[in-house]
């Protein structure tokens, strides 16, 4: 199974960039699907007005990614009339789509998790058993901490705590992507907005 993180920015355009973020998170999981290909959010900065996203990160997995891959990546031109400003003469908007090889991006090591044991408590402190089957996994490198007490097996909890701790591990690596990438975009946005790998144009009501 081939995995990529999807990002889709607005870089340093107005909120009508904004809101082609939104309507390109659609079309985009429309052809997924045409694809065969599951999509999963898993980040997303919103705007300043309503339906509208600085950027949108997903999660795309499918036995292969290359021809969605190759059909999305780059600049996205979309022509049409501001749903913000009626009387504004400018109808061309530009974002930016990235994807990121998610083994590489990811940089996920089981080795760098540390567990911990503790007693599952109930309302009012409670002890739901004698034992300590309660997990906490924590990812040394980010700090990040999950707890996992669903199970009254605590290899059980181990496996859970283990997969909870990977999603957001995975959305920790995303945020550092997204900022690397937005950056890159805004610097160089002139120059990549002058070749667009798709054009668009439809309503942004």
């Amino acid at each position: 199974m081939e995995q990529k993180l999807i990002q889709i920015t607005s870089g340093r355009g107005p909120e009508e960039c904004g809101r082609v973020v939104a309507k390109l998170h659609q079309l985009i999981n429309s052809c997924a699907i045409k694809y065969g290909i599951k999509l999963e959010m898993i980040g997303q900065s919103e705007g300043d007005l309503p339906n509208t996203f600085h950027s949108v990160t997903l999660l795309a997995s499918a036995t292969n990614l290359q021809d969605f891959t190759n059909e999305w990546s780059g600049t996205i031109q979309w022509i049409a009339q501001s749903p913000f400003r009626k009387l504004h003469r400018r109808k061309n908007w530009f974002v930016g789509v990235s994807f990121f090889d998610c083994n590489s991006a990811m940089k996920w090591d089981e080795r760098e998790v540390r567990f911990e044991t503790c007693r599952s408590s109930g309302p009012g402190g409670q002890n739901v058993n004698k034992v300590e089957t309660a997990v906490r996994g924590i990812h040394i490198p980010s700090g990040i901490k999950v707890l996992a007490t669903d199970s009254r097996s605590q290899l059980q909890n181990k496996k859970l705590g283990l997969e909870r701790l990977k999603s957001k591990v995975l959305a920790w690596h995303s945020e550092q992507l997204i900022a690397q990438q937005q950056n890159r975009w805004q610097e160089h946005n002139e120059l990549e907005r002058g070749n667009p790998v798709k054009v668009i144009e439809a309503t942004l009501y």
